[in-house]
């Protein structure tokens, strides 16, 4: 067992999940909405954010057992009336700011890693080019992951704004009451194909940017 993996890993997890929850309460707040600011969330800090199953446990777990290195942290509270954006597109922008804030972080984390190794000639053993390696692992597959339309995810307040119609109301219903069983089932079943479809959207996407970055 790699015990500097292992850290290296989370302490690129918890950077990760920090700034992706710091988005949301940034883009609620410049929105007008002051309940995550309130409630200590509009910061950095990463002791505001962590789940002690989701950011602490289940990825120590993970990185332990060789599963995947999952986790979330807690959710950002905000109150959609309070929103400029009035309707349920604001509540999109928020979900949304996640996501796109770690596809940001793989861009940025990118450029220094192309930086170190290029420029500063750092090799694949250096702590430094193996932070920044997952870092940029790490957001992509945050990224990609937090699109899938399934509640509790971002990618849902996407979907509840395009299914917004009285037909859709019962569905959508389901979907919200039923999503984190439904997103745990899709997981399990994932995981025990012979061929991961999520793993290779993750993999295939991790490449990419690799390769644009000269990698």
């Amino acid at each position: 067992m790699n015990f500097t993996f292992i850290i290296i890993s989370l302490l690129a997890l918890y950077v990760s999940l920090t700034v992706h929850e710091f988005s949301h309460a940034l883009l609620a707040f410049l929105q007008g909405d002051t309940t995550a600011q309130r409630m200590g969330r509009l910061t950095l800090n990463p002791i505001a954010h962590i789940d002690p199953i989701g950011t602490v446990l289940v990825p120590l777990l993970g990185a332990m057992s060789g599963f995947p290195l999952i986790g979330w942290a807690k959710p950002v509270p905000f109150n959609p009336y309070n929103l400029r954006k009035g309707g349920r597109w604001g509540s999109v922008y928020v979900a949304l700011a996640g996501p796109l804030s770690n596809f940001v972080m793989a861009l940025v984390f990118l450029g220094l890693l192309r930086l170190s190794v290029t420029a500063l000639g750092l090799s694949g053993d250096n702590l430094l080019v193996m932070f920044l390696t997952m870092l940029v692992m790490i957001n992509v597959v945050l990224g990609i992951f937090n699109f899938i339309p399934v509640p509790p995810l971002d990618g849902s307040k996407l979907m509840h704004a395009i299914l917004d119609a009285p037909k859709y109301r019962n569905f959508l219903i389901t979907m919200e009451t039923r999503g984190p069983m439904i997103l745990m089932i899709l997981i399990l079943v994932d995981f025990a194909l012979p061929v991961s479809i999520l793993g290779t959207i993750f993999g295939t996407a991790i490449n990419l940017v690799f390769s644009l970055g000269g990698l």
